[in-house]
């Protein structure tokens, strides 16, 4: 057996062990992690997938912006530049540890988030029965972790970790407040994701829909479709106009709004959804969004 083989499958078995994470280099890690996950080997000489093409990005596409992008904080800016102020929702602080959180002096419902990794975020509304001490205990774990390792999404190696509280978006009356995440392609917005349930209790729920609101028959690994239809919201052309100006010049990135009560939110920019790890049912679909992915002319 060839060495490289042998070390491959060594590691494999080794997979389940977190260890793995900070001595495997971040080529040979992504190829382990998507043979792991997606059951095939990854072909990095000529990708034709959208998750072999996230893989690619990763690895290779090095964009100094992408820090900024992924950093909670520092994309507020970039926002704030491209779309304007506008746009974002209202900031309540910002802050580089826990002890600077002012919990008696926040309003009875917030968001927190940490700015340097993907899935930290606290929302702290009527149905959310934390305390103050579960949410510093959280706040702190994340706060010693970084994200980059995990996945070895590179932008998130450098970001400063932070902590920032946003305002609340009620969610309207008799409704949900809905996650519309955008997929765009150089700046090309081509489908979008619904994010519903994710608050009801019912389990998180993903549609998909084309540009002009139709629904696309696919879904993503472990996410099921709802079954039912959502109207287009009344300011779908305005969003569908924020999502290509954030999206210029970048191969690919997602980008998640919200509207509430007639106004444009924006949420955040995702470079590498599902870290290139996520199933297409049907599987044409990994080729069909793969073929929208024009990579940049270098590795």
């Amino acid at each position: 057996m060839k060495p490289m083989v042998l070390i491959r499958n060594c590691l494999s078995k080794l997979w389940h062990l977190r260890a793995i994470q900070f001595f495997v280099p971040q080529k040979l890690y992504c190829m382990l992690e998507y043979r792991h996950y997606i059951g095939k080997k990854l072909n990095l000489k000529n990708p034709i997938t959208f998750n072999e093409k996230i893989q690619w990005l990763k690895i290779y596409d090095h964009n100094p912006i992408y820090t900024r992008l992924v950093d909670k904080y520092a994309v507020r800016l970039f926002v704030k530049e491209k779309i304007g102020g506008k746009y974002l929702i209202p900031l309540l602080g910002v802050y580089e540890n826990i002890d600077e959180i002012p919990f008696d002096k926040l309003p009875e419902q917030y968001v927190l988030k940490c700015t340097h990794d993907s899935g930290t975020v606290i929302v702290k509304n009527h149905a959310c029965i934390m305390t103050v001490n579960e949410i510093k205990k959280k706040l702190e774990k994340a706060l010693k972790r970084n994200y980059y390792y995990v996945h070895r999404e590179w932008p998130y190696k450098n970001v400063k970790p932070r902590i920032i509280c946003e305002q609340y978006l009620e969610a309207p009356a008799n409704g949900e407040l809905i996650d519309y995440k955008f997929m765009c392609f150089n700046g090309r917005p081509k489908c979008l994701f619904l994010c519903l349930d994710r608050h009801n209790g019912k389990g998180l729920k993903v549609d998909i829909y084309d540009m002009e609101w139709t629904p696309m028959p696919f879904e993503r690994r472990h996410y099921p479709r709802s079954g039912r239809f959502t109207p287009k919201p009344k300011c779908f052309d305005e969003m569908v106009e924020v999502a290509k100006k954030l999206s210029e010049g970048l191969p690919f990135v997602r980008v998640d709004l919200y509207e509430n009560n007639g106004k444009v939110y924006f949420g955040e920019l995702t470079l590498y959804p599902g870290s290139g790890l996520g199933e297409f049912t049907p599987e044409s679909y990994d080729r069909l969004l793969g073929d929208w992915i024009e990579l940049p002319n270098y590795h």
